[in-house]
């Protein structure tokens, strides 16, 4: 005959039960596009992990739905060019007047 086996106490059962739980995605900013995205993976709006183009998100639309795409990243970067034009760079010494 074997024997019985050896009884746990709860804390050693809740102790390793603690560690059985969902995490939350870490979240980064996307340096490309600048959406939100896990990090260490590649972003799925834009295709790109880190400076590197891993997917062509392009290439898996349609005639119209790419002409668009390529329309709206061509604002974006027209956005974003005019508003570094638009900074003006004041001193630290200085206060801004109002």
């Amino acid at each position: 005959m074997s024997t019985a086996r050896q009884r746990h106490t709860k804390g050693r059962r809740n102790r390793r039960r603690s560690q059985i739980r969902l995490l939350a995605p870490q979240l980064v900013v996307c340096n490309h596009c600048k959406a939100m995205k896990i990090s260490h993976f590649v972003c799925g709006r834009c295709g790109y992990y880190g400076t590197t183009e891993v997917i062509d998100t392009l290439a898996k639309l349609t005639k119209k739905e790419r002409k668009k795409k390529e329309k709206e990243q061509a604002a974006r970067a027209e956005a974003e060019s005019q508003a570094r034009q638009g900074e003006e760079i004041v001193p630290a010494h200085k206060a801004p007047q109002l």
